[in-house]
C-alpha cells in the first residue's frame, strides 16, 4: 500500500512541476494549429510546450532566415548577443535558464540544431521545431 502512495505523490509532484513551468512564463498565443503568411515557401514550424501541447503553424513566407520569418509573426522573441538571437520566448511562453533552468530548443526536421535560429536558412517543406528543453 506504502508503495502506491509513494508513486501517486511521486505522479502528483512531477504533473506540478511541468504544469508550473509555463505557469508564470505567458499565456499561448495560438493554442491550434494554424496557417500564418502568404509568401511563396511554406515550413513547418512546431512549438512543443512544456505541458506536451503542441501546436504547428504552416508558414508562407518570403523571407530566407528562420528567425525574420517568425518574428515576421511574432512567434519567437528574445536578445540579441554575439551569437545572433537568443530565443526566450516561443509562441508567446517564456523559458528562462537563469530562473528555471529551462530552454527552447531549436530542431530542424527533428535533429537538434547546430545553428541558432539567426543563422538557420529555411528551405521549402522543412521542418522546425521549438521544444522546451533541461
Amino acid at each position: 500500500m506504502k508503495k502506491y502512495i509513494t508513486l501517486a505523490l511521486v505522479f502528483i509532484m512531477c504533473v506540478f512541476a511541468f504544469s508550473c513551468a509555463d505557469a508564470d512564463g505567458g499565456k499561448m498565443l495560438y493554442e491550434e494549429d494554424t496557417v500564418l503568411g502568404d509568401g511563396n515557401t511554406t515550413i513547418i514550424f512546431t512549438v512543443e510546450h512544456f505541458d506536451g501541447k503542441m501546436v504547428t503553424f504552416t508558414i508562407k513566407t518570403d523571407k530566407t532566415v528562420l528567425s525574420d520569418a517568425l518574428l515576421e509573426h511574432e512567434l519567437i522573441e528574445g536578445e540579441n548577443d554575439i551569437y545572433g538571437l537568443y530565443v526566450k520566448k516561443v509562441n508567446g511562453i517564456t523559458q528562462d535558464f537563469n530562473k528555471d533552468r529551462t530552454y527552447w530548443a531549436l530542431y530542424v526536421d527533428g535533429a537538434y540544431s547546430m545553428e541558432g535560429v539567426s543563422s538557420v536558412k529555411i528551405k521549402e517543406g522543412q521542418t522546425y521545431t521549438y521544444r522546451v528543453s533541461r
